[in-house]
């Protein structure tokens, strides 16, 4: 504010000795006119240096602005969690995080600077004119009535065509998203042409909502220009009456055009810049939705942290997704060190109940309690050091092994850190496998770990979960859609990651079940049955139903081999 007050306050000096000049030219005192020459290249030095300052300043606030939005922006995003990334698509958070963080970097530098030097060009401006001429100054103001009229008219329409802009380059990054993480499927369909036509009327949708912006855009600077030179014309009609009038000198007149000369800019780009304004107005409301969202899981105030003994107990869990009941009245009681196996058909909640232990989800105040404490009680980073989780379908991030492992870590390239990350991936059983690779740990895994097999990257990510030595791992079906065979080695790698800690264990498998000291049935959200392997099998249930199906199953892929 300082440095814009300083620009013009020597830029509004210079008309005024401007005028002594050429009035000391007239009355042929050429001291006066060689002095008012110096003050004004010292005047337009200062200003030089001052306008320079400003916009340094400036800009770099709006670039401070973008930095700290978008900090905040991926912190709200990670205390959401999945429950609004279900609801907002992925590129269409990227299109907010990128371009109307973009926009909204351009109003808090340039739009703020330049609406404040708007501001301080026509109060100091209008102010000399009405100094040097009242009626000279109210027939230059006379085209300014429209001007707000047209203004307010423009600001309104940039606005809304503006949130349209935006929530169309959002439709279309979120598309081209969708395409890049699904480019086999794509091809693996012969829909390259399919997918190509979505993504160009996407584009087009894109293109005209630009063009609209655009029109509006471009419509606008001109009918404001026409205004802002109406108003010079009328001053050098009158003005030059008044000179012959003796009204007023040939100076004055000079400082006035000069003054009304500094507004035509302001007035000429108050076209541009209401875009900008509008635009960032428009985008930072779109970013607002993310962070004003209500987060559904929050820390309470003083948490506590867990003492690491790895005792579970699950009392009355009951949980919905909106008007859909998921679990019904879920009870367990699971000792530190002890094994569970919880099973289940397809949709009976098993994956639901897993996401719940660690709080993935949000969690009823008195439904889970980890070593005797409320979940909802404890320090969340804490809490999900103790209960490790893995996800049924595991994700691997575009880099290495060994980044993918260390991952969970600190310092992942800290002291210690690969002999951290090897020992896990020996107890996880995919060390062999890793160092018989060419690259190691240093092998890259690709989009999603597309380098690597299924078994192979349920086995990294069981890596990165015990890297924290856990007290609880909770694993979400890790052998879902693999072989014989690396369904073995998952298995050799669970009882491995087992000992000495807590083991939940969701799987529809049967044979991974038996290994667990206590197996819980889920049906349609509830528990139907619970005991050992040996006991449910004679209970000849629906845990003794699946063992059959499945051995049959087993038995018929043997024979077809």
């Amino acid at each position: 504010m300082a440095l814009l007050f300083a620009t013009n306050a020597a830029d509004k000096a210079i008309p005024w000795f401007l005028a002594r000049a050429i009035d000391g030219l007239r009355a042929q005192r050429g001291q006066a006119v060689v002095h008012a020459a110096e003050v004004v290249l010292a005047l337009a030095a200062v200003m030089w240096l001052v306008r320079s300052l400003s916009r340094v300043v400036l800009l770099n606030v709006g670039r401070d602005v973008e930095y700290d939005l978008r900090k905040e922006l991926l912190a709200k995003i990670h205390a959401l969690g999945s429950c609004f990334t279900q609801q907002l698509a992925t590129g269409e958070i990227m299109s907010r995080a990128t371009n109307d963080l973009n926009q909204v970097r351009l109003l808090s530098g340039f739009g703020v600077m330049n609406s404040v030097n708007s501001v301080v060009a026509y109060v100091s401006a209008l102010s000399l004119m009405f100094a040097l001429s009242p009626t000279l100054t109210l027939y230059a103001l006379i085209p300014y009535p429209f001007f707000a009229l047209l203004t307010r008219s423009f600001a309104k329409r940039l606005y809304h065509r503006s949130r349209a802009a935006q929530e169309a380059l959002g439709g279309l990054a979120d598309r081209a998203q969708e395409n890049i993480a699904a480019v086999r499927v794509v091809r693996s369909l012969g829909l390259e042409e399919h997918e190509e036509r979505r993504f160009e009327e996407a584009n087009q949708r894109a293109i005209e909502a630009n063009m609209k912006l655009t029109i509006i855009r471009g419509a606008m600077w001109p009918v404001l220009m026409l205004l802002g030179s109406t108003g010079t014309l009328v001053v050098v009609w009158i003005g030059g009456q008044m000179v012959l009038a003796g009204e007023l000198s040939v100076g004055q007149l000079a400082a006035f055009l000069a003054y009304l000369g500094q507004l035509l800019w302001p007035t000429m780009a108050l076209g541009f810049l209401l875009s900008v304004v509008q635009r960032g107005r428009a985008s930072y409301a779109r970013v607002r939705e993310i962070l004003d969202a209500e987060e559904s899981i929050v820390e309470q105030p003083d948490p506590i942290e867990p003492s690491g003994e790895g005792a579970l107990c699950l009392r009355g869990l009951s949980f919905s997704y909106g008007e859909h009941q998921v679990l019904q009245e879920i009870d367990l009681e699971l000792k530190a060190g002890a094994s569970l196996a919880i099973v289940g058909r397809v949709a009976s909640g098993k994956s639901t109940l897993a996401a719940l232990m660690p709080r993935l989800l949000p969690v009823p105040d008195g439904a889970i309690f980890v070593d005797g404490v409320d979940v909802n009680r404890l320090r969340l980073r804490s809490l999900r050091r103790e209960v490790a989780y893995a996800a049924q379908d595991p994700f691997l991030f575009s880099t290495t092994i060994y980044g993918n492992i260390a991952f969970a870590l600190d310092e992942p390239y800290g002291p210690g850190a690969r002999k951290r990350v090897r020992a896990a991936a020996e107890e996880a059983v995919i060390l062999e496998e890793v160092d018989a690779l060419p690259e190691g740990f240093d092998t890259l895994v690709g989009e999603r770990g597309v380098q690597l097999s299924g078994g192979q990257k349920q086995r990294v990510a069981l890596a990165r979960a015990l890297l924290n030595s856990p007290a609880v791992l909770v694993l979400d079906d890790p052998m879902s859609a693999v072989d014989a065979r690396t369904e073995s080695k998952i298995l050799s790698a669970i009882d491995r990651a087992a000992r000495g800690r807590t083991l939940v264990l969701i799987t529809h498998r049967v044979v991974a079940a038996a290994r667990a000291e206590q197996i819980l049935v889920l049906d349609a959200g509830r528990v139907v049955e619970r005991g050992s392997h040996e006991e449910l099998l004679a209970a000849d249930g629906l845990y003794a139903s699946m063992a059959r199906q499945q051995a049959l199953r087993a038995e018929l892929a043997e024979l077809d081999e």
